[in-house]
């Protein structure tokens, strides 16, 4: 039996699979509160919460109900997120600092610390400790989670670089959304079979998953880096990297950064509000209402691999980002101003988002050198998640606190909330046409296809008394560097 090479295709490929086990776990575990929100909220002795309002349509022998507030509840995914956009900055550095294998051991362990603390805390229900324990799971769970999607992302990139590279994201995206998918649809029928506390472990087991494929994936890189040779020099410009080097990167990298935040400003927070828009604006119930808000991301776990490769093929990535956010629009035109079936605008948003996905994202290795590739994706995550939790808290002024106000009232409000969400996706346009603009005028790095960049190598085959190409610490990330003068002529080929 041949023994896999690190410069074979199946070698890079063993690498994805188990790059993508790092987060199916915790991308499963992120949403259960969702599906569990009655047990969280409810109160077992009385069908109460916390706050003495009657909860309808429950079983009043609930013995694994927390009794949470609603604000208490919301407080498991506030804390989440603001935790996840400060963390990440700090984490992206970190793993430019000290590599893969450091950021993917030490965030792995973040994430089943974090994942074991939250179901550990369903054992104080009843005492003032429930909530502090819980939050405290939840904090340490976002200190791992997004910053494990950053490492995870720079494995990809070091490994699909030049290669599959849009496919390979489509892939772990694709991994991360059967997680959420399959939490929606198992988590509620093993929590009614075998309580809440057994299923809050069987989240931390799945993280404990995605840790045993840490270890899997570090050998692995370990043993493929050095294989390759390049184990000196990522160390030697790994201690070269300083915090200052923000300052080089380049304004695609910015653009791109913008384009990724506005759209999505507009699916995220839809997505956390859409099945209760879909009963409310269509009478549609809940749980088939679920089912329509969730189609979003069954479109996208399905098809972003297959986005992937084409756009690896043909390239167009800024055309294709700019098209895709123009494709959205009618979205939230037809959520806000018709009554057309729901089910057709959230699998429509999930075509659009899967585009959107797997054209910016793959994006960002190709606009930022390798050794600050981490910083990179921090600052993208983070400025990413400020926006989102901005966009929410927009979103919940619009909609007010009133739940007894008139339908016309309620509906008018979501009307509004569709239109702000619109907004952003307008914003998304103009980022995403000054990103083209900007990147016909610099290089085209962006928009050429897999067969002309193999031409314009073949063209700009270097001597061997040249400098090599790209070697160059800030490469690509000074507008002017060898990485730029190498893609000049790109714009032609168009």
């Amino acid at each position: 039996m041949a023994v896999l090479r690190a410069t074979d295709r199946g070698y890079r490929f063993l690498v994805l699979f188990f790059n993508c086990m790092l987060t199916f776990g915790s991308y499963f575990c992120f949403d259960m509160p969702s599906v569990l929100q009655d047990v969280f909220t409810q109160s077992g002795s009385n069908c109460t919460n916390s706050s003495g309002s009657i909860l309808s349509n429950t079983t009043c022998n609930c013995t694994d109900c927390l009794g949470m507030s609603d604000a208490d509840y919301n407080l498991l995914y506030a804390i989440y997120a603001w935790t996840n956009a400060v963390v990440v900055i700090c984490a992206g550095f970190l793993i430019d600092k000290l590599g893969n294998r450091v950021g993917v051991f030490l965030f792995s362990s973040l994430c089943l610390l974090g994942s074991s603390t939250f179901a550990a805390g369903a054992f104080l229900k009843g005492t003032s400790y429930l909530l502090p324990v819980m939050l405290f799971g939840r904090l340490l769970f976002g200190s791992g989670n997004g910053s494990l999607t950053i490492v995870q992302n720079r494995i990809t990139a070091y490994w699909f670089r030049d290669k599959e590279l849009a496919m390979a994201f489509g892939i772990t995206l694709a991994f991360s959304r059967l997680g959420s998918v399959l939490n929606f649809f198992l988590t509620q029928r093993f929590e009614e079979a075998y309580g809440l506390r057994w299923t809050l472990w069987g989240g931390a087991m799945l993280c404990a998953l995605g840790f045993v494929s840490a270890i899997i994936v570090s050998i692995l890189d370990r043993h493929g880096v050095k294989e390759l040779g390049d184990e000196g020099k990522l160390k030697s410009e790994s201690k070269k990297l300083k915090i200052t080097d923000v300052r080089h990167l380049s304004l695609s990298f910015w653009l791109v950064v913008l384009s990724i935040m506005f759209f999505y400003n507009g699916v995220f927070p839809f997505v956390a509000d859409a099945s209760k828009f879909i009963k409310t604006k269509y009478g549609i119930d809940k749980t088939t209402s679920s089912y329509i808000a969730g189609a979003i991301y069954d479109v996208s776990m399905v098809v972003s691999p297959f986005l992937g490769g084409l756009i690896d093929v043909f390239g167009k990535r800024g055309y294709i980002a700019m098209a895709t956010a123009v494709l959205t629009i009618p979205v939230f035109g037809l959520l806000a101003f018709s009554y057309v079936p729901p089910l057709v605008c959230t699998l429509w948003l999930g075509v659009t988002y899967s585009f959107a996905a797997a054209s910016m994202w793959p994006s960002i290795p190709l606009v930022v050198a390798p050794t600050t590739l981490g910083t990179a994706m921090g600052l993208t995550t983070s400025i990413q998640m400020i926006g989102i939790g901005i966009s929410n808290l927009v979103v919940g002024q619009i909609l007010g606190k009133d739940d007894n106000q008139d339908i016309d009232v309620t509906l008018r409000h979501w009307k509004y909330v569709m239109i702000f969400l619109l907004g952003n996706t307008i914003c998304c346009i103009a980022a995403t046409f000054f990103l083209n603009v900007n990147d016909r005028r610099k290089s085209g790095i962006l928009n050429i296809s897999k067969k002309q960049k193999l031409l314009l190598a073949q063209q700009a085959e270097p001597d061997k008394d040249s400098p090599e190409i790209g070697s160059s610490e800030e490469d690509p990330l000074l507008p002017d560097g060898p990485g730029q003068k190498y893609l000049q002529g790109g714009n032609s080929l168009n």
